[in-house]
């Protein structure tokens, strides 16, 4: 017998759109905390300001991180 996709039972394409709306908002959220505790970690001693090109490279880069994770993870290994 032939194994079913979530896509193949029927009508649940909705669901499938919420699962990776809130994968992704979850990725955001953590990179966005990572981002956050990087720059306080930069400025925590001395006179170093953490530029908003920093901060956007910083998110970025933990994003791409939270995706590798996420898709390691969700498509198995």
């Amino acid at each position: 017998m032939k194994s079913l996709t979530i896509l193949e039972v029927g009508n649940l394409g909705g669901v499938v759109v919420m699962i990776i709306g809130i994968i992704i908002l979850g990725a955001l959220f953590i990179s966005l905390v990572v981002a956050l505790v990087a720059k306080i970690i930069y400025e925590w001693k001395g006179d170093r300001k953490f530029s908003r090109k920093q901060f956007i490279q910083t998110m970025l880069i933990s994003l791409l991180i939270c995706g590798l994770i996420s898709g390691y993870i969700c498509g198995g290994a």
